[in-house]
């Protein structure tokens, strides 16, 4: 009971905080406003996705856990992702940012004194492309929030069934946050979007539970997690190749946006679907681990990828 009572006062407690936040913006004018690369109608509150930091620093700031590596990391690039909310920041200063945020993850997770200090490299742009793919994502109310609670569930699952990587209470408060953000966004007209310091927020940590996750199960299958998202973000990239768009340049491309858009579903359904998609696919997991379960998922969903981008693409106008 005294368990349930404190995660209670953190989710009031981080509720008051992005009704305070809600203030500032509003006095401030941090919005979104319509534009042809989103899927928004009106304007909104930007930057609500700040609650996913605060959580982070309420676990903190209530644990004390010896994590200050990845603490410093997370508050770079959500830093470097405010500021980014409020004026434009040149490409190479946010990247340079991640990067450095990146290093300090990795060593927070102990990956510097192992063998695989020789995989860096590759680590560092994986990790870099997860986060933006996150970012990339984050276009309709609900979608960030309701991916990441599925996530952090299967994560909270795998932490208390299956193999311990780290503290439950993390995760508990992680999912308190992405609640109280859900409130206000997975609506039909949502008061505030995550804005990039949301989405990057977010992606960070979610990274620095699956790194945990991997390296102490020394198994990459556990990737299947973002199945969703690593096949729409990568494969809308590759399209976009295919078709001699500049990557830097805003778009209506993803999967959700042509449903939000050009099939005109509700915003909440498609999020809906993408958090079933994903649910399945980590379900189907925890009854079958391995590569072979996340190699089939990866293949059924870009095959349904590449159907539904056959059939529907036509009706997209390219931004130009």
């Amino acid at each position: 009971m005294t368990e349930m009572l404190h995660y209670l006062l953190i989710f009031v407690v981080l509720l008051v905080a992005e009704l305070i936040y809600f203030r500032i913006a509003d006095h401030y004018n941090i919005v979104d406003r319509p534009s042809e690369r989103g899927s928004s109608t009106r304007v909104t509150l930007r930057g609500g996705g700040i609650i996913f930091y605060l959580g982070a620093l309420a676990y903190a700031i209530a644990y004390q856990p010896s994590f200050w590596p990845f603490f410093l990391g997370l508050t770079a690039v959500a830093a470097v992702s405010f500021i980014d909310d409020i004026h434009s920041l040149p490409p190479k200063v946010r990247l340079s940012i991640h990067f450095a945020a990146l290093l300090l993850l990795f060593y927070q997770l102990g990956l510097f004194t192992t063998d695989f200090w020789i995989w860096l490299p590759v680590a560092l742009i994986v990790c870099a492309g997860v986060i933006n793919i996150f970012n990339f994502m984050d276009g309709i109310n609900g979608i960030t929030g309701g991916y990441a609670l599925v996530i952090l569930a299967f994560l909270l699952y795998v932490d208390l069934d299956e193999v311990s990587f780290e503290d439950p209470a993390f995760l508990i408060v992680m999912m308190l946050a992405v609640l109280v953000f859900c409130i206000f966004n997975f609506r039909k007209k949502a008061k505030c979007f995550a804005g990039d310091v949301g989405s990057v927020a977010i992606a960070f940590i979610l990274l620095y539970f699956l790194g945990l996750l991997i390296i102490k199960t020394k198994d990459f299958s556990w990737i299947v997690c973002m199945v969703v998202y690593g096949v729409d973000g990568v494969l809308t990239i590759i399209h976009r190749i295919m078709m001699h768009e500049k990557l830097t340049h805003p778009h209506r491309n993803h999967a959700y946006q042509i449903m939000a858009n050009e099939l005109s579903m509700p915003h909440t359904l498609v999020s809906l679907l993408y958090m079933a998609l994903q649910a399945l696919a980590c379900v189907v997991y925890l009854l079958y681990p391995g590569y072979l379960t996340c190699l089939l998922f990866i293949i059924i969903y870009s095959v349904v990828y590449v159907i539904f981008m056959r059939k529907y693409f036509h009706l997209h106008k390219t931004v130009k």
